[in-house]
């Protein structure tokens, strides 16, 4: 691994979180491809890519900023589990397992960015 970011786990974390993500908006049906699916899936990609943006060649305050944009996206992952558990088209399973995942993955993210001086 050559890159910073790949080391973190919180980046880790979040790109088995993406591809769990286009899984699960692999089924949508086809009115909310375009819709909620797109929304879902470029924010659970977001969350992966401000952690890998601002970890390299940046400042600890640069790196914070990131986070909280990644801290933000994965909010908004969770606000679209909700929307898509109402439209009925996420189980409450699916529901359940990813806004776990996703809470616990916040928390990791916080405490990363807390740690940073």
């Amino acid at each position: 691994m050559g890159f910073k970011f790949e080391k973190l786990t919180v980046w880790q974390i979040a790109i088995e979180l993406s591809y769990q993500v286009s899984l699960l908006v692999n089924d949508f049906p086809n009115h909310e491809k375009f819709i909620l699916a797109s929304q879902l899936q470029r924010a659970a990609d977001s969350v992966a890519l401000n952690i890998a943006e601002g970890s390299t060649g940046q400042t600890n305050l640069d790196f914070k900023r990131f986070l909280n944009y990644s801290i933000r996206s994965a909010l908004e992952v969770v606000s679209c589990l909700y929307l898509g558990r109402k439209r009925k088209i996420i189980s409450e399973s699916n529901f359940e397992s990813l806004y776990n995942q996703y809470e616990e993955l916040i928390k990791k993210t916080q405490a990363l960015r807390n740690s940073l001086k």
